[in-house]
């Protein structure tokens, strides 16, 4: 039986975690498929939770991070350093992952040395070009570069079908981010951090802010609802996850270092986020996979973006997009606090996002591409 080599690329935590459960089913079929990992580490602390939790070892470490790095900079890194690696193993496939940077020109240089590339979480749009940025550009490309496309719902495949792909190259999977999610809720889980672990049964908001387009003034309102909240609500504690970036660091602490039930912690290991997602009672967030994540726990969230490309969400009434207004932050969540219907509406719901089962029908999806199995996997369907 023919074998075909097959490289996943990432470089970022969220990306670590919807990549692991694939790399783990790609390693079931080891008689048709050898399978490399290569990782950027665009973010080198945060990648290495997921990649020691999944206990995935990397074949290539690009290990390219520096403090304040640029964009520029950062993909100037990746494609000179990534090349030589497609040069020397030549893969029959390389598969990136959303909208990083790293899937960008992972895609670009596997394009450069006519390599196929297949986008995992394909096909999410925004109207916008800028919105996220630089996320939304970033995968728009990729879907140019790609070859094969695994949509994680209808709407996305819709998106890809209107670009003009071909629907035999799509392979509709639901998103890998669930089977990580359920497979890590099923775990036993006790927080090491003292302040975490003291916040026993109490009731907290989670929050999650980190997008660029919300750096500056988008983060100031953000921590001045919170601010808002906090004291209008002292009995709801506020558990703020801050991203290691400086520029996010320096607005978050300066707002809300010296706030009474408010804490401030460094990302914490996957594990113990799926633990605060689940213990919570909502989640303000502006990031892309919390927005798939949260319904499967039953979690309500408020999409701190002016868009998002995740419709199926806000359709389903789980997720509310309500921008980085500080007036309409607090309104927004005072709504979910004293409104237990409003609350009710948003929580225990079908997640339209996945089942568990993304990792399987894709893999089996790149068996059937390269005709190494004769049937075509069935369509998630939500």
């Amino acid at each position: 039986m023919p074998r075909i080599k097959v490289m996943a690329i990432f470089g970022t935590r969220p990306d670590a975690v919807k990549m692991a459960p694939l790399i783990k089913e790609l390693r079931k079929y080891p008689e048709s498929i050898e399978t490399l990992v290569t990782v950027t580490a665009q973010h080198r602390q945060m990648l290495d939770q997921p990649l020691h939790l999944f206990d995935i070892t990397p074949d290539y470490d690009l290990d390219i991070m520096e403090r304040e790095q640029t964009l520029s900079s950062l993909s100037a890194r990746i494609l000179e350093r990534l090349d030589e690696i497609l040069v020397s193993e030549k893969p029959d496939l390389v598969l990136v992952h959303g909208d990083t940077s790293t899937a960008f020109i992972a895609s670009l240089v596997a394009f450069y040395n006519q390599i196929p590339v297949g986008h995992v979480e394909a096909g999410l749009r925004t109207p916008d070009k800028y919105l996220p940025f630089p996320e939304e550009m970033n995968r728009r490309l990729v879907d140019v570069i790609a070859d094969l496309y695994f949509p994680p719902t209808k709407s996305a495949k819709a998106n890809l079908l209107a670009q003009g792909v071909a629907e035999e190259n799509i392979y509709l999977t639901g998103n890998t981010v669930i089977d990580a999610l359920l497979d890590i809720a099923s775990r036993e889980y006790e927080f090491k951090d003292p302040i975490l672990k003291g916040l026993g049964n109490s009731q907290f908001i989670l929050v999650e802010a980190h997008r660029r387009e919300n750096w500056g003034k988008g983060i100031e309102n953000i921590c001045w609802a919170l601010r808002d909240i906090n004291r209008t609500y002292p009995q709801i504690k506020i558990v703020y996850s801050v991203h290691k970036n400086p520029i996010v660091q320096r607005t978050v602490r300066e707002i809300l270092g010296d706030l009474p039930g408010v804490y401030l912690t460094e990302p914490v290991e996957y594990q113990a986020w799926v633990k605060l997602m689940s213990s919570s009672y909502m989640i303000l967030t502006d990031s892309g996979g919390i927005q798939e994540e949260a319904p499967s726990l039953g979690k309500p969230v408020l999409v701190l973006r002016e868009v998002t490309e995740r419709p199926e969400g806000v359709k389903a009434g789980v997720l509310k997009v309500i921008g980085a207004d500080r007036e309409r932050i607090f309104r927004e969540a005072s709504r979910l606090i004293e409104d237990r219907e409003a609350y009710e509406r948003m929580t225990n719901k079908s997640n339209p996002y996945g089942d568990g089962k993304a990792s399987y029908r894709l893999v089996q999806g790149i068996l059937h591409h390269f005709n190494l199995i004769e049937k075509r996997p069935s369509d998630f369907n939500y």
